[in-house]
């Protein structure tokens, strides 16, 4: 007797084949595109130590300058929601930079000031620090890329510094500088401004080594100026993203192509002693579905 096949069976097995092609083509494309990287291209160094901050919420005052009426003001205080964070431990090093720049990737760095032993990578702009992510997605077959400054401040916990100027608002922009300049100016000690070992200004409450130190670290924010309503609704939003946020001991605001801020393109206050970068690692498009479906870690 003739086996008999439900239509349905027959639909299905008819849709299989273009399906699996379809499935291929995008394989295909997302491999060109750089999605299947952590599963295809072996990692040829290795994976920089991180933290995993768990997601949850946070009070701070965002970047920007902020105007209430046209008259400037500080940024208010708000509460936001992060997902999961995974930052490195500690800043990207001198030598693991220097193997980019061996490769011919990377720009070599310029530091203003060498210092000995296990450092930090000094003397690099912004360019320099997204660069050298790509480089090392590349190389470990994952996602790197720089923190936004939300995620800085989120990881950077109770040592974040909150701006606050406590002044009235004023239609005179060159106050808040001034007093900014005065904040940061009673901030500055005799302390060595000459990179220091990694570790070398302690590990905070989050476990992330030197967030305080005297390497302030690039994001990806770009800066921006804000008008908000009397209840801090956000009304306009200018974005400039050929200047790109800083944080350390005090938040800064560099042209993107400075390498060494006491020469010049620090917008407003004390320049910053050395530029230097960490990473977060991101999960690609295909690691979360993969990681909702139960499959990896």
């Amino acid at each position: 007797m003739a086996a008999v096949t439900h239509p349905i069976e027959n639909a299905a097995k008819s849709l299989l084949l273009p399906a699996l092609l379809l499935a291929c083509g995008l394989v295909l494309v997302a491999v060109q595109l750089g999605a299947f990287t952590f599963a295809i291209r072996p990692a040829t160094v290795a994976s920089p130590e991180t933290v995993v901050i768990p997601a949850g919420s946070f009070t701070y005052r965002p970047e920007g300058h902020f105007f209430r009426d046209e008259r400037a003001i500080d940024a208010p205080m708000m509460t936001v929601e992060l997902q999961p964070v995974a930052i490195m431990k500690y800043q990207v090093r001198l030598a693991d930079y220097a193997l980019c720049v061996a490769e011919g990737a990377c720009e070599p760095a310029e530091p203003r000031l060498a210092g000995g032993g296990d450092v930090p990578v000094t003397g690099v702009n912004y360019e320099d620090a997204t660069t050298y992510a790509v480089w090392l997605s590349g190389r470990t077959g994952e996602h790197w890329e720089l923190p936004t400054d939300r995620e800085w401040a989120y990881a950077a916990g109770q040592t974040f510094e909150a701006e606050a100027l406590g002044i009235a608002a004023t239609d005179d922009p060159a106050a808040l500088w001034l007093a900014k300049y005065e904040k940061e100016a009673a901030r500055e000690t005799d302390a060595s401004r000459v990179p220091q070992p990694l570790g070398s200004f302690g590990i905070n409450a989050n476990g992330i080594a030197d967030m305080g130190g005297n390497v302030w670290e690039w994001t990806q924010t770009c800066h921006r100026r804000v008008h908000i309503d009397a209840e801090s609704t956000v009304l306009s939003e200018v974005p400039a993203c050929t200047i790109r946020v800083l944080d350390g001991q005090h938040r800064a605001s560099m042209s993107f192509f400075i390498r060494d801020a006491k020469s010049g393109g620090c917008s407003v206050g004390i320049p910053p002693d050395n530029l230097g970068f960490r990473l977060v690692r991101r999960h690609s498009w295909l690691e979360q579905i993969l990681l909702a479906a139960g499959f990896g870690g």
